[in-house]
């Protein structure tokens, strides 16, 4: 089978497009034929070396999510039947093998049933950043119909997510983007408000949507400003990182604890398989009913994964802004 992998890590240089024998199954695993998969920054930093908690398969494969068709049951598998559509993520870590490839054996506890009308490429490119947004939106920060919530860059990958799930839990949201465009985007994914960070005053715009501040902040940016954003909260308000790893920044103690606040730090891929099930049920039921929309930037065949990660590097850590939403790849021919 193709398949996009690295011997060791590196510099996108390192991905290569080739052959390497098809997987075999084994316990509870099922044999999925991929039909597309998307990029995520967790992805870049793997093959990069910048992660390095656990060993990698050798040749490793790069990639966390898939979308694709079953096409073989292994001893154990029971969740599913061969022929059925299935999307999934959390592959490519804790010493499992990555996604890019024509085939992938997958533990059925990681997949997920592709809902009926929606397409592989709209379940690709939402799985980890809608997880994501999941978890840290309901088993993290608890969010109720009505609170207030603010996210920076509400058109990204978890921004995008955030937008629109807060919106489906019956939120108010407050977003921001860096261009007229982002910010239009923003509205269209059910944003209440949304501004311009580059021309316009963010401050005087939180203190009109939420004057008594909002309840959930929701940082998706790489270098958090605490004082900022605890200056946004609310009595007992609720800050969720998911970004920022070789972050070092100052924190407000004071203002934060006065305030009865929380602050909530976590990973996708460190979830339980049920509470993966959780996010996947409401996920399902949102894109089959619309409320929940894939943000696709751009689709490339899978032999163009070394472009790929280009590109999402450029975004991720240079902040390029030529991406707006996911990079979708798809095996080559199809």
């Amino acid at each position: 089978m193709k398949a996009a992998y690295i011997e060791s890590v590196g510099p996108p240089e390192t991905i290569v497009y080739g052959e390497l024998a098809a997987p075999a199954l084994k316990g509870a695993e099922v044999l999925v034929k991929v039909t597309a998969v998307s990029v995520n920054p967790i992805d870049t930093y793997i093959r990069s070396g910048a992660v390095a908690a656990w060993p990698l398969p050798q040749p490793f494969i790069v990639g966390c999510d898939l979308a694709g068709v079953i096409e073989e049951l292994g001893p154990g598998a029971t969740r599913f039947q061969v022929g059925d559509r299935v999307w999934g993520s959390n592959q490519g870590l804790l010493g499992r093998q990555g996604t890019f490839a024509e085939y992938c054996a997958v533990d059925q506890c990681w997949l997920y049933p592709t809902p009926e009308g929606v397409s592989d490429q709209t379940v690709a490119a939402s799985a980890l950043v809608g997880m994501t947004a999941h978890l840290g939106l309901f088993r993290e920060a608890k969010i109720q119909p009505g609170e207030t919530l603010f996210v920076p860059g509400g058109t990204g990958g978890v921004g995008a997510m955030v937008v629109q799930m807060a919106k489906a839990a019956g939120a108010r949201v407050f977003a921001t983007g860096g261009s007229d465009q982002k910010v239009a985007r923003c509205l269209e994914l059910g944003a209440d408000a949304a501004v311009n960070y580059r021309t316009q005053d963010v401050d005087a715009a939180v203190r009109e949507f939420a004057p008594a501040g909002v309840d959930v902040f929701w940082e998706t940016r790489r270098d958090p400003d605490f004082d900022k954003m605890v200056s946004y909260l609310a009595e007992r308000g609720r800050i969720v990182l998911m970004a920022g790893r070789e972050a070092r920044p100052q924190f407000p103690v004071g203002p934060f604890y006065v305030k009865e606040c929380s602050l909530h730090g976590f990973v996708m891929f460190k979830a339980s398989p049920e509470d993966l099930d959780r996010c996947a049920s409401d996920m399902n039921r949102w894109l089959a009913d619309g409320r929940l929309q894939a943000q696709i930037g751009c689709v490339l065949p899978l032999s163009q994964t070394a472009d790929a990660h280009r590109l999402q590097e450029q975004n991720t850590l240079h902040n390029a802004g030529t991406l707006a939403g996911k990079i979708v790849l798809k095996p080559d021919g199809m």
